[in-house]
């Protein structure tokens, strides 16, 4: 038999925890992004470096065509490779929150549920086995990471549409 005082100790203990959790997920998203945020500015700086010295350049011709193709294609593995990771960093804080919201909502439902049968009557939580005040860790359903494969998905695809366009515009203005 478990006293009221010690059931409701228990709960508020395991929300309190996981409402910290939630919160230090939220805040810890912010240096990655901003650090993503970085990524793509120097990577675009670097992109419009690279176009720009070949529209000034009168050197470069149609047969060094490979020269920026070749570094091109370096900094895109590259910045795919930190976005990547960064992404992955990012995805991870999301999924860790998420599962600390489940498990804080479930914490939240049974504390309301033993508040109310302890209203009703009774000083002892007999009705409530221990079971019922076990809270495990909640994890979300598998429909859950296809935002995680969505938000992949769409920066691999903008990469994709970038690189195509740099090849691009480099044949065509050092061979047309």
């Amino acid at each position: 038999m478990i006293s009221k005082e010690t059931a409701l100790q228990a709960l508020n203990t395991i929300i309190q925890l996981h409402f910290e959790k939630t919160l230090e997920k939220k805040t810890s998203r912010g240096p990655p992004k901003k650090e993503l945020w970085k990524l793509f500015h120097l990577f675009f700086l670097f992109l419009g470096l690279m176009f720009l010295g070949q529209a000034q350049s009168p050197r470069l011709q149609c047969r060094h065509c490979w020269v920026p193709i070749g570094l091109l294609s370096l900094a895109h593995l590259i910045f795919y490779v930190s976005v990547a990771q960064t992404l992955r960093c990012i995805n991870g804080f999301k999924y860790q929150r998420r599962c600390h919201k489940l498990t804080l909502g479930l914490a939240t439902e049974r504390l309301r549920q033993l508040k109310v049968r302890l209203n009703s009557g009774g000083g002892v939580v007999d009705e409530m086995g221990e079971e019922q005040l076990e809270i495990h860790y909640q994890e979300p359903p598998e429909s859950y990471f296809g935002k995680f494969k969505r938000n992949w998905a769409l920066h691999f695809g903008f990469l994709i549409f970038i690189y195509g366009f740099m090849v691009s515009s480099s044949v065509v203005l050092l061979c047309f």
